[in-house]
């Protein structure tokens, strides 16, 4: 019996993630607002009743992308920042090229939804970069040069932080999808990045003064 129900529920993972899959294939080329839920099971090849065993809504698939998106970053971001001096932004700065690199279907999928005309996936968003500056905030709070500053003011740095992040995120994306990518294209998206950071950080230093 539990190994039927196993089996049951890898099935139903399967077809879940088939609807993540096709979701994220066809919001290549428009936004989630104009996407039809006959075009998502039709993409996965299920009659459009069986999309409500899954999602309540398009919206609610647009949210769930947002989790598979985002939500594994998290680990791998707390680490990033932990690392301590000019290594920290040589680090994040690769961080973001190779996630660019390997999901940029997601990558573009929260640029343009993250002001797109759905709402509860633009507060999906938020609530996930608002994540991400805490996070990024309890890192900063370690380093010696936190000393004397107030959580709310750490809290702002870690949210310039993020929101550099996500549009050096964007110039990767980019030089990806440009008709004619190169390396050194790239290579100079991420020397601008990392000044860019470096800039925040030399700011941070006179912050208090």
């Amino acid at each position: 019996m539990s190994h039927t129900l196993g089996i049951r529920q890898a099935q139903k993972q399967k077809t879940r993630q088939a609807f993540l899959d096709a979701a994220l294939a066809l919001l290549e080329e428009q936004s989630l607002s104009s996407l039809g839920l006959r075009e998502v099971t039709r993409a996965v090849g299920v009659a459009p009743t069986a999309f409500y065993r899954h999602f309540r809504s398009t919206a609610d698939l647009g949210v769930a992308l947002v989790d598979e998106a985002l939500g594994s970053l998290h680990p791998m971001v707390r680490t990033t920042v932990a690392t301590a001096g000019a290594e920290r932004i040589t680090r994040a700065v690769r961080l973001i090229s190779d996630h660019v690199a390997a999901h940029p279907a997601h990558v573009r999928f929260i640029a343009r939804e993250r002001h797109g005309g759905v709402q509860p996936v633009r507060e999906a968003i938020r609530d996930q970069l608002a994540r991400f500056a805490e996070e990024v905030g309890a890192e900063l709070a370690k380093d010696p040069e936190a000393e004397g500053w107030s959580e709310d003011d750490l809290l702002m740095l870690a949210h310039l932080y993020v929101d550099q992040m996500l549009i050096t995120a964007s110039l990767f994306l980019e030089t990806l999808e440009s008709p004619e990518p190169s390396e050194a294209e790239r290579e100079r998206v991420a020397r601008i990045a990392a000044r860019q950071m470096r800039l925040i950080s030399l700011g941070r230093q006179h912050w208090l003064d």
